[in-house]
Parts: structure tokens; sequence; C-alpha cells
């Protein structure tokens, strides 16, 4: 028996090793791309802070990145504050590039949000394994390493993973700090959440399950006890500190009170579309999945009310941050262990059924075959460079500007520009020329030659270098 028992501990660290393998290659692709991609604007505006760490030390209380303007917070911002997340991501990818220079400090981005989600889908295949078994712990980290969307938001350079990797592992720990009563694994569960907030204040919504299971088992006295309320203050206090810390530089905040309910979408019609048919069902879950995830949400058990006590939280999420979540898809990475531990929890409750083996495993094969086939014509769209001139131009300007020279690179507010050319400056001409100009700027970019400033400006001032793809001017 123990000859037995070793033997299938060997069969399942294998299978879990092919699919992390598997899941490994599939975020290979395109490792050493250009940040021009999909979402590049927030790709860029997350590896900016990281280069200006490289370039002039890592200061986690003042991140700051490359633009200077007034876009995203309403105020100038000559000194480039970025006060948003926490920049454990940033610093991280900063430091891993000064150890291991070997990639560039793009692909280290991507290596970064790759392994935290390979240390993720690890973590869901233990808190599956827990509470089902270990077939259904395999399926788990599988989907979540084959969502197509979850490859290309898992490989992309986002704090988003990192945040996710935390969030689970603080879930797996209290999970476990309950099977053990362990005061030890309560505080590292509370630490990794704590983590996980300060990096992206979003993943709050796992904490719903920890919730249900502490009134699930314990009585209002036990709630109260030390231990539960010094783990609350490990996980708010961080937060609150770093919040009241960042009001201090108010130019480096962006807006994002828009971000709760801006357009008024909340609860409307297109608010489900969006969120539950589009984004879940479609782009998500590949419409054949949606089965199995509504089977996963069924029961009365209190597994079930674990995983409907997921869905639950991240119910809250959605209504609380209705605008962001239906604008941007981005928002929607933090939700998929969510998805993919009720999506197999769905297979479990299947498997179980009465149904033959065969139709069960040909059932559930076929599903998780025709949601990734289904999805992947939707996200490979998002590997796209659409605008491949804004990288000959960055190259251009590196070249020919000085490298503490402010320079003005118009791409609509998007930084993806600003951020090819690795100066300082504005993405976009949002006060008279003239006004930039005494604010710093020396040198205009433009991949737009027949926009009416650049036609303008060409005119005004003089043309350092042109070509079919874009323009430098000298404004000083």
């Amino acid at each position: 028996m123990i000859k037995k028992i070793g033997r299938s501990r060997i069969i399942i660290m294998f299978l879990l090793f092919a699919i992390v393998f598997l899941g490994l290659v599939l975020r290979g692709f395109n490792l050493f791309v250009p940040v021009a991609d999909w979402h590049s604007f927030r790709q860029a505006d997350t590896i900016s802070v990281s280069r200006v760490f490289l370039e002039e030390g890592i200061d986690l209380f003042k991140p700051r990145y490359h633009d200077v303007s007034n876009t995203q917070s309403g105020l100038f911002n000559p000194n480039g504050y970025r006060m948003v997340e926490f920049p454990v991501y940033n610093s991280m990818v900063a430091y891993s590039y000064k150890l291991f220079p070997i990639f560039t400090l793009e692909a280290w981005g991507r290596i970064t949000s790759i392994f935290s989600a390979v240390v993720t889908a690890y973590i869901i295949f233990l808190l599956m394994k827990r509470f089902t078994d270990f077939k259904i712990g395999l399926l788990s980290s599988l989907v979540y390493l084959i969502i197509p969307f979850n490859i290309y938001f898992t490989r992309s350079i986002l704090p988003e993973p990192m945040a996710t990797m935390f969030a689970v592992l603080s879930l797996w720990l209290f999970v476990r700090h309950f099977d053990m009563d362990d005061n030890k694994i309560l505080l590292l569960s509370a630490f990794s959440m704590s983590l996980a907030i300060l990096i992206k204040p979003y993943v709050f919504f796992y904490a719903a399950p920890m919730i249900f299971l502490i009134f699930e088992d314990k009585n209002i006295k036990e709630v109260l006890k030390l231990r539960y309320i010094l783990f609350s203050l490990i996980i708010i206090v961080p937060i609150v500190l770093w919040r009241l810390w960042i009001n201090r530089f108010p130019e480096g905040i962006p807006f994002w009170k828009w971000t709760m309910n801006g357009d008024g979408i909340r609860f409307k019609p297109a608010f489900f579309r969006w969120l539950f048919s589009e984004r879940i069902g479609k782009l998500i879950l590949g419409v054949w999945g949606t089965a199995l995830f509504v089977l996963g949400l069924s029961g009365k058990d209190r597994k079930a009310r674990f995983f409907q006590s997921l869905i639950l939280g991240v119910f809250i999420y959605f209504s609380i941050f209705a605008t962001a979540n239906v604008r941007h898809d981005y928002y929607q990475t933090i939700i998929i262990p969510a998805i993919v531990m009720v999506f197999s929890y769905g297979g479990y409750v299947f498997i179980k059924s009465e149904f033959g083996k065969v139709f069960k495993a040909l059932t559930l094969t076929t599903i998780l075959f025709l949601m990734t086939i289904t999805t992947v014509g939707f996200v490979k769209e998002y590997y796209k460079i659409n605008r491949p001139e804004i990288i000959k131009a960055g190259l251009a300007v590196r070249k020919i500007v000085p490298k503490d020279s402010l320079i003005i690179a118009p791409y609509n507010g998007d930084t993806a520009f600003l951020y090819q050319t690795s100066r300082r400056g504005w993405p976009v001409v949002d006060f008279p020329i003239q006004e930039l100009i005494d604010r710093g700027a020396e040198y205009f970019v433009s991949v737009d030659l027949d926009h009416y400033q650049t036609v303008e400006f060409s005119e005004k001032y003089d043309i350092l270098e042109i070509t079919d793809d874009y323009v430098i001017l000298k404004l000083i």
C-alpha cells in the first residue's frame, strides 16, 4: 500500500509538472515583443515605473514614470509620480533585470507575471484537492493555464497576476488554518492578503469565502477573539497607511472615481450583458464552459456554499467597480481563479452524477476543447501591434534626442508611444504648444503626419528627421 501511494504521488506530480510546462510554453510566445499590443497604455505605465527604478534607484514610497502631463490626474506632474498600487511588482521586475540582464526589462515584466500565474495554478490545485479530489485539482490547474484570455493577461506587464497570486495564497493559507487551527498559518494568510491588496486593492473580494468560513464555524464571541481582530488589522492598516501617504502627491494619483460607476451603468442591462455574457460567458468560458460553471454554483452543502461565496465576492467586485469592469477587460484578470474553481467544481458534480464514465469523459473533453478553441479567435487579436511606427519613431528619438530632454509624443493620451522613446514628457498636446514649451518641452515627435497639429508644428519648428512613418521636431 505504501508503494502504491508513493507511485500515485509521483504520477500526480508528473501530471502537474506537465500542466505547468504547458502553461509556460503557451505564455512563452512573443516574450520579447515591444510594449505595443492590447492595453499597451496600462502596460507602459507599469513597466515605466520599473525603468525609472532601474535608472534612478528603487524608491518604493515615491514610484515615478515617464508621463509628466496632467492627463491622468488633472494636475501637472513634473516629477512623474505614479501613485497607484504599492510598487512591489515594479521593483521585482527592475531588481530581476539588475541581477540577470540577459533578458530585456520588458521580458522580465512578462516573466514575473508568468511566474505568478504558475504559482497561482499550483495553489488552485491545492485548494481544489482540498475541497474535491486530486483529479479535479489537476483539472482546475489545467483550465487556469489554458484559458486563452488568461494566457494573454498572465504574460502581460501588469501587477494583476502577482496580486492574484498573493490573494489566492492567502485564501489557501486561511483554509489550512481552519483545518489545523494554527495561528501561525493565520498570520501568514493575513500578510499575504495585505500584500495582495497593497499591490491591487481590487482583490479584496477573495476575503468573501474567508468570511463565510469564519461565520460557518464560529460564533460571534470566537469571531471577536484577538487573533481574528489582529488578522483584520494586518490586512487593513497597510493599505490605509499607503493611501494616506500617496495623498501627499495628488499630481501622481490618476482619476479613479470613474471606475466605480462613472457612467451610471451599474445594474443596467448593459452591465449584465458585458460582464456576465460577453466577458465571463464568451471571452473567458467560451460559451461551452458556462454549463459546468452554472452547475458549480448548484448544491446546498458546505462545499457548494464555499464556491458560491467566491462568486458572491466577484459580484460585489463587479458591482462596486462597475464602470471599470465594463470598459476594460483586464479588470477581469483577478477573477479568473474564482471562475476556474467554480467551473472545476461543476466538473466534480458532473463526474459524481449517474452518467456513464465514457460519456462523462467525452463530455468534459469536448467542453474543454470547444471553450478553448472558441475563445482563441477573440484573444489572438490582443497580441497584434497595430501601430509599429511608434516603435520606429521611438528608436529614432533614442538616437538623436538627449536622454534628459522632455518631449511631446502625442498618442491620444496613451503612454505607449512615450515609453518607446524612453524619454519623459507628454503623451498628448493638452495645452497650447508654447505653454508646454514653457514647462520644459524641447522636442515633438509624431506618427500622425496628416494630423493638423503635426502639420502646424512642422511649419513652425525645425525638422530634425522625417520619414513616411514619423517626424521629429526641435521646439527650442
